[in-house]
């Protein structure tokens, strides 16, 4: 199992509309993409800002390779994404995962 993980921050008056926005592109975007085994949001507030890290499971790099492209290192990003961020990670961190609970990525409905 692949851990991607990208990191971004907004303006903490604005970080409600930027996590239903995660949820509405980048969470949905992932879903909707064989090999994805789910997602989760972190966030934390720091100072006047809110840092998020979008933490996302897949089956293989081939499978983070059928959402992000041929370079998986390169952030998925949308449009409306220069609307909310301030700082965002270039590059895209991976990792094997050696060791979850089985209940956080269970198959089938996925909660919001």
């Amino acid at each position: 199992m692949i851990a991607r993980l990208w990191r971004g921050s907004t303006p903490e008056v604005r970080s409600g509309a930027f996590h239903e926005y995660m949820i509405r592109t980048g969470v949905r975007d992932c879903r909707g993409t064989p090999g994805n085994l789910g997602v989760l949001i972190l966030k934390r507030t720091d100072g006047t800002l809110a840092r998020f890290c979008f933490v996302s499971f897949w089956e293989s790099l081939d499978a983070v390779r059928r959402f992000a492209g041929a370079d998986e290192s390169k952030p998925v990003l949308h449009p409306e994404d220069r609307d909310y961020l301030v700082e965002s990670d270039e590059e895209v961190l991976h990792y094997e995962v050696s060791s979850y609970p089985p209940e956080l990525l269970r198959r089938g409905p996925r909660a919001r």
